[in-house]
């Protein structure tokens, strides 16, 4: 310890903010964005963006064969439940010995979380149509492929959005633990800065704050998103 405070290790002295460790240095996340927090965050929206496109191509045709046979609901339903259940941190160490230590086995595990998220709500929105509203269409030549373009998906873009909102949000905070296997995404900053004799408050709030930042401003996209795909939402709410 010096005259200016403790010496942040692996980060240099730097200035007065850094050397003594203040709750917020703007000055080290300016130095370090192109080095850390940047790189980091990509990483991030890389790791959600494929977690939930594969839980999604995978979630949507399951839901779309529990609509037409109803009896593969439950079971479907169930796997997917029991998979959440698993911690993550424990899901990461089952699949370890299979996959490695790779990026592959904390997408299978954000992908497997994914799936209890969006299945029931693809499910819920298709099954959001009237009955009287498809036994209509039917009766006036409807093939049944043609009810669910016309009439099923488009009242099941809201239930279907709200869906993705909630595993994109759930993904992004899910996948800070990556850090535990790799050293990418916005959690491993969080796990360097912790690991040092003396965390380093600025890193673990920039990197959680952008964290929280890219899951408010994902959520809020999808939002627009689904005002755009289903305006009746908004003229009902008026």
């Amino acid at each position: 310890m010096d005259g200016n405070g403790p010496v942040i290790p692996n980060f240099g002295q730097g200035d007065a903010c850094v050397t003594g460790d203040h709750t917020f240095c703007w000055g080290w996340v300016r130095d370090h964005w192109s080095d850390t927090l940047g790189p980091a965050l990509w990483q991030h929206v890389e790791l959600t963006a494929v977690a939930v496109g594969i839980g999604f191509a995978i979630a949507f045709p399951l839901a779309l064969l529990a609509h037409r046979f109803r009896k593969l609901e439950q079971p479907l339903g169930a796997f997917s439940a029991l998979l959440y259940t698993i911690p993550s941190i424990a899901l990461f160490q089952l699949l370890v010995p299979f996959t490695g230590i790779t990026w592959t086995t904390v997408e299978i595990a954000l992908v497997a979380y994914t799936l209890v998220i969006l299945f029931p709500n693809v499910v819920a929105g298709l099954r959001s149509a009237p009955p009287d509203v498809v036994e209509a269409a039917e009766g006036m030549g409807l093939t049944r492929l043609q009810v669910l373009l016309r009439i099923e998906l488009p009242l099941a873009l809201p239930a279907i959005v709200a869906g993705l909102r909630i595993a994109v949000v759930s993904t992004i905070s899910i996948g800070t633990i990556a850090a535990f296997l790799l050293p990418k995404g916005l959690g491993y900053p969080i796990f360097v800065a912790l690991g040092n004799p003396i965390p380093f408050k600025t890193e673990i709030y920039a990197a959680g704050g952008l964290a929280v930042g890219l899951a408010l401003l994902c959520d809020a996209g999808l939002v627009v998103l689904r005002w755009a795909l289903a305006p009746w939402t908004r003229l009902a709410r008026a």
